[in-house]
């Protein structure tokens, strides 16, 4: 075989990588973002509230003073490289190709998924839920997620927009609830095909099991679950997914990277709820 690739395999590996990697990330469009940043720190803008007062005729106007900050979010470098020696292809063949499509996109997809969940794990939101709510060391139920969205009401948080991430054995908990499944109270189809998709004004989205950290457990059984509304979290990407298939001498093989640059940060912590969760 001749040590060496068509450009328009290149492209076409890349292209492929990039519609796959948008596909399996689960977290995609959740949060506010920033793309092609240059530097290794993104600011995003943070205004604090501010009250109307009422107006005295000819007195002078009295500013808000609203206040200004920033949250930062630092960018870091990840990588998914793999080998493919050139004595186990004669050929680039079609199946071998979409093969290490899934195991790059995958890879990168998990990774971005977990720069957000660790900005939501790293806020100090006052908003919590805790596992005695709908019974002593609950999993989730219809009174947590009942009370999410009481705690985000209260603290007039958007009704549009607002998602909320949980893990599988939270997902069997909530189908378990007749308020999640019965036709009595919602017009969708959960049981039919296992999901919970709009409910509860929330996005409801499962996280599986990740070998980069997924939703944290502790030694009591206790999950972290979050509900979130997009503005809450910032996501900033310097080097968006970017692939590159390179012959190395050296190992007889070919190495097929994809790079990421990119970092999350919490911007608001009252548009952030803890759920505690106690699995069995």
């Amino acid at each position: 075989m001749a040590v060496s690739l068509s450009t328009n395999f290149t492209k076409l590996f890349a292209a492929e990588v990039k519609q796959a990697y948008q596909g399996v990330q689960k977290l995609g469009g959740t949060c506010r973002t920033r793309t092609g940043v240059v530097g290794s720190t993104v600011q995003f803008p943070k205004i604090g509230k501010a009250s109307a007062t009422i107006h005295i005729p000819q007195t002078d106007v009295v500013p808000l003073n609203v206040t200004h900050s920033n949250a930062v979010a630092t960018l870091s470098d990840y990588a998914a490289p793999e080998y493919t020696s050139i004595f186990d292809q004669q050929k680039v063949n079609y199946d071998e190709r979409q093969e290490l499509v899934q195991v790059v996109s995958n890879a990168i997809g998990r990774r971005v998924d977990q720069i957000k969940l660790d900005a939501l794990t790293a806020s100090s939101t006052s908003l919590t839920v805790a596992n005695s709510i709908g019974g002593a060391n609950t999993n989730l139920n219809f009174a947590k997620v009942r009370e999410a969205k009481r705690l985000l009401d209260g603290a007039n948080v958007p009704a549009a927009d607002r998602y909320m991430a949980m893990h599988a054995d939270s997902l069997a908990s909530l189908l378990s609830e007749s308020q999640a499944t019965s036709f009595d109270y919602v017009a969708g189809k959960n049981l039919m095909d296992g999901s919970v998709g709009s409910w509860m004004g929330f996005k409801m989205i499962m996280i599986g099991d990740m070998d980069e950290g997924g939703l944290a457990i502790d030694g009591s059984l206790d999950r972290s679950l979050f509900a979130w509304h997009k503005d809450s979290i910032g996501y900033a990407e310097g080097i968006g997914i970017k692939t590159e298939i390179n012959y190395v001498p050296e190992k007889a093989s070919w190495l097929t990277n994809c790079m990421l640059s990119a970092g999350a940060i919490n911007i608001d912590d009252e548009g952030i709820v803890k759920l505690t969760c106690r699995e069995s």
